[in-house]
């Protein structure tokens, strides 16, 4: 009896330390899109000129991606521009194409 209660304890300890560590893990969304690249119109850099991510105006694709209350950004898939407004903003990703991923930013 003693023998089969430390079993059940030891497999108790085996699945929380799992859990605990599956915590941790970050996902990261899938960069290798099939999706073409639309006709996109950039009004301009993001946060400054030199921005890599853009400012996305209204087109056929981005139709169902616009809000009035935030700014649909476009960053070329990957780039460090991209890694640092997701973390600056905390936002998720809203699609991608082969080139480029989207963003929706709420303005504040």
């Amino acid at each position: 009896m003693k023998r089969h209660l430390e079993m059940i304890m030891l497999n108790i300890g085996t699945i929380a330390s799992v859990l605990a560590v599956s915590g941790c893990i970050e996902t990261t969304p899938e960069v290798a899109i099939s999706e073409p690249d639309p006709e996109l119109i950039f009004v301009r850099g993001y946060r400054s000129a030199a921005d890599d991510c853009r400012l996305v105006g209204e087109s056929a694709f981005t139709l169902d991606f616009l809000d009035d209350a935030a700014d649909l950004v476009a960053c070329s898939t990957g780039s460090t521009d991209m890694d640092e407004l997701m973390a600056q903003t905390g936002v998720p990703i809203l699609t991608q194409t082969n080139s480029y991923t989207f963003f929706s930013v709420p303005r504040r």
